[in-house]
């Protein structure tokens, strides 16, 4: 591993692992998301950010040179809009390391929308008034319906954000036509496709707030479980 370097450890999110990303800073640190308490991007230790795991480099085709992935890095230091869905931390190395937002790793997961069975609070409260292991069940379960919405709502918003660009061309193409009614018709298509973008951009923005939710009430019942064994 060396500076400038795109970086990942595996963790686990209630039972299903991941790649957490980062940035080699080649001093013995790693900038990326931190998500103790509000999630925010910064600089640790490579100890910090290994957890005890081993590290892995990932190797990217094509790339800007150590100097821009590490400057790219430091100018979001402290930044804190964490969105699973479109601002992980494997979204922010890959921007860092190729200036492309993108996190394939999402394609690994599967959910739909309309399978979120958990309304706001039931964990919550569940992890305050049952026993531990309730809400750790409960927590698995959750998992298995939120997990991360992309064979379904991730493609349909991509899919929406898309239509509404080609129908503003063939808007302005019409226009340049002289058609003036083709490129009405062809405005209220987008207007179409920009609602449907936005939401489905809401579905996936209440999405990652759940599971943000659902992870720090997970750090609760296991507390709580732990104060249990002990007792």
């Amino acid at each position: 591993m060396a500076r400038g370097d795109q970086v990942y450890v595996m963790r686990d999110v209630m039972g299903v692992p991941y790649k957490h990303h980062g940035i080699d800073c080649g001093d013995g640190s790693i900038i990326h998301y931190r998500k103790v308490g509000t999630a925010t991007v910064a600089c640790t230790s490579f100890d910090g950010f290994a957890r005890g795991n081993p590290v892995y480099t990932l190797t990217q085709p094509v790339s800007f040179i150590p100097d821009v992935v590490l400057s790219r890095a430091e100018s979001r230091l402290g930044e804190q809009r964490y969105n699973l869905f479109f601002n992980n931390c494997e979204h922010f190395a890959n921007w860092c390391k190729t200036g492309k937002n993108v996190s394939p790793q999402l394609n690994e997961f599967g959910l739909r929308a309309d399978q979120i069975k958990l309304p706001r609070g039931v964990t919550r409260q569940a992890a305050q008034q049952q026993s531990p292991q309730a809400i750790l069940d409960l927590f698995t379960r959750a998992l298995e319906n939120i997990a991360i919405a992309t064979n379904t709502v991730l493609p349909e918003y991509e899919q929406a954000q898309a239509d509404s660009e080609q129908w503003k061309k063939v808007a302005q193409a019409a226009l340049n036509r002289g058609r003036d009614d083709l490129a009405r018709a062809a405005l209220y298509k987008r207007r179409d496709a920009k609602k449907k973008a936005e939401a489905l951009q809401q579905q996936l923005q209440d999405l990652s707030d759940l599971q943000i939710s659902i992870q720090t009430d997970q750090t609760l019942a296991l507390k709580r479980l732990s104060q249990s064994e002990i007792m």
